[in-house]
Parts: structure tokens; sequence; C-alpha cells
């Protein structure tokens, strides 16, 4: 297995008598995005997303963290991706919004899109 990094994605590269075989469905996403103000303040967030689980004609993706330190805490974070959202000219990336724990008395909302996952012209191998 060769782990490749590329424009914020991470892939993974299965070899097999050197050669390199590869799927679609085994990819990561980055992401990252700010809260929505609460108490007078923000966290950040970011991180990169489990592999795929499939599901409805498409797959989503797990992810969870914790936010950066602010106000004197931190809040954690869990939720799972929306469908794949297919671009114009290939590839595609995923909604996410989910709320934050309750910590020191509040919580805080949070929204973005993965990065950008376009494999085809990496790969022309498939198992």
């Amino acid at each position: 297995m060769t782990i490749y990094h590329h424009s914020q994605i991470l892939y993974i590269i299965w070899e097999k008598g050197g050669e390199s075989l590869y799927t679609s469905d085994y990819h990561v996403h980055f992401y990252e995005t700010r809260t929505c103000c609460a108490h007078g303040h923000i966290h950040c967030l970011s991180g990169i997303t489990g592999n795929t689980v499939p599901g409805g004609g498409s797959h989503v993706h797990y992810y969870r963290g914790v936010t950066t330190f602010n106000d004197g805490h931190v809040h954690y974070y869990a939720g799972v991706s929306g469908p794949a959202i297919y671009l114009d000219g290939g590839g595609h990336t995923h909604s996410y919004c989910d709320t934050t724990t309750i910590d020191n008395g509040h919580a805080h909302l949070f929204r973005g899109q993965t990065s950008f996952a376009d494999f085809a012209h990496l790969f022309n191998k498939s198992y």
C-alpha cells in the first residue's frame, strides 16, 4: 500500500505485483471550516474524513474531531457527510453540516464542503 497526498486529498494506492490497483470506492477528503459565532466567539475545525461508506447509489464519509481552543475551552464534533456532489468535468465533493458538543454552556453550528476528489486521471487499473 502506498499513501499519496496531492492537492489536499489523500490517495490510498493498493499494489499487487508491481501494478497499481485502485478503485474510487476507497478515498478520503480534507475538510476545514469555522463554526458560527456563539457566546461571542468562534472555533475552527479541520481534518480528514474516514473512508467511503456506500449507500443510496452514492457514498458518504464519517468525520470527527476537536475544535480549536478558544475562550478557555474546546468542543468535540462527529458526523456524516452528505452524498457525493458530482462536478462538471469529473470529480466530486461532499457537504456537511452539524453541531458541536455542548461545552461551557453552549454549542456551535458548522457547515462546509469537503475538498475536491477526482481519481480518474491518476489510475487506469481497477480490481
